[in-house]
């Protein structure tokens, strides 16, 4: 990655000031970007700038697992900054390239769109890109890459994403995921946090000044599990595994091989910000569904005609809904799933479990879902393979768009 970084106040008009990353006094303690969720997608939207003659706002979807930052290059290719990566090059190696394009000049890169399953192969780019930053405990200024890379792609691979949205936000597992390219340009350590809501959250890349930006330090509550890697290497989508389920303290009578992951990388418990609700395969899911009903019925839970996509539903009438453990590598370490994020209110009268089934041939046997994820707060650490977790802030009177960020932080809003 390059070493010169500029430091932009959010101000309508940006003035550029200009420091090496290996002499300069002032470097970010923290990168955070405000994401908020789109109301009709239910997709989560977050937004950068780029280009290094005129910052360009350009909004993309995250994908907590994806490998890179994909943009469509007819929005993009006005920057003058920005650059080809040729074929055979270092950074075309460190992208893990699909070959080379425009007469094997050019290092090729697959992007695809999770919500379509289309695929494109772009190009990749590279060019500035701009972030807002901590420092001192404090939020309002923008940092930029230099030579930040990413694909350039299809405007097809549009179809389907939120609205505004120009790409997709990797923070995968991988070289060129905006977490590498924000530890290798600023010396962070590889972890980043995600706090997702149901309106406006954060991610957050380098040092974890949770006090600061929260009304408490909710670090000390997190507990902590192994993220799982695949038998070939290591997996750029997060997995963790969960040993059991327990509803109200009572642990499900399940085969326990349905959880764990085999040679091939089938099964597992994958955390996603592309699936909206937590879906399970089918042999769980009715395992779990009979057993949520049973329970909720001795809690005078009153059972209503479910309303798609969920398979069980109840009367709002209820004071009090059963629990949910998500077991992990020991009795003693187990994320907790409250009402707000195990419920989905339709209506005024009607509330639904946020659990879908995925089918019989969905390759995780759980993957947890946007709505479960919101209002936790997560760390996910790749230089120890340790996923961080809180179970929902609301236990500790908190949540996620309690964030604080710096008044002029509306220049991100989606």
């Amino acid at each position: 990655m390059a070493s010169l970084v500029q430091f932009l106040p959010l101000f309508p008009f940006f003035f550029l000031i200009s420091f090496s990353v290996s002499h300069g006094p002032f470097l970010p303690k923290a990168i955070i970007l405000p994401v908020n969720k789109d109301p009709s997608t239910f997709q989560y939207v977050t937004q950068l700038y780029m280009g290094a003659n005129h910052l360009a706002p350009i909004k993309l979807v995250v994908n907590l697992g994806g490998s890179f930052l994909w943009a469509d290059c007819g929005l993009t290719s006005d920057s003058s900054s920005q650059k080809l990566v040729p074929c055979n090059s270092l950074k075309c190696s460190m992208a893990k390239h699909n070959g080379c394009t425009n007469d094997n000049k050019i290092c090729g890169l697959k992007s695809e769109n999770p919500f379509t399953r289309l695929a494109a192969t772009g190009e990749l780019a590279q060019d500035m890109f701009a972030v807002e930053f901590i420092d001192e405990l404090k939020t309002g200024s923008v940092a930029s890459i230099h030579q930040f890379l990413f694909s350039c792609t299809s405007s097809t691979l549009l179809q389907g994403l939120a609205r505004g949205a120009k790409g997709m936000l990797g923070l995968g597992n991988s070289r060129i995921a905006l977490p590498s390219q924000l530890s290798d340009t600023f010396g962070f350590q590889r972890k980043f946090a995600i706090c997702l809501s149901s309106s406006n959250g954060a991610i957050i890349s380098g040092e974890s000044p949770y006090l600061s930006l929260l009304s408490h330090d909710v670090s000390r509550s997190m507990l902590y599990t192994p993220l799982i890697s695949f038998r070939d290497g290591v997996s750029e989508e997060y997995y963790i595994n969960v040993k059991s389920l327990k509803i109200n303290g009572k642990k499900l009578s399940l085969n326990t091989s349905l959880l764990t992951m085999d040679g091939e990388g089938h099964g597992g418990t994958k955390i996603s910000t592309i699936s909206p609700f937590t879906t399970m395969k089918s042999s769980i899911y009715k395992t779990f569904v009979e057993a949520y009903e049973r329970f909720g019925f001795s809690m005078g839970l009153t059972k209503v005609d479910p309303i798609a996509p969920f398979g069980l539903c109840f009367s709002t009438k209820g004071v009090n809904v059963p629990s949910i453990d998500l077991v992990l590598q020991s009795e003693m370490v187990k994320w907790r799933i409250y009402e707000s994020n195990s419920m989905v209110k339709v209506s005024d009268e009607v509330m639904c479990l946020g659990f879908l089934d995925g089918g019989v041939n969905q390759k995780a046997s759980i993957v947890i879902g946007g709505h479960q994820l919101e209002d936790n707060l997560l760390e996910f650490n790749l230089g120890t393979s340790m996923l961080g977790f809180t179970s929902s802030l609301a236990m500790v009177e908190t949540s996620c768009s309690d964030f604080m960020f710096s008044k002029d932080s509306s220049a991100y809003d989606t």
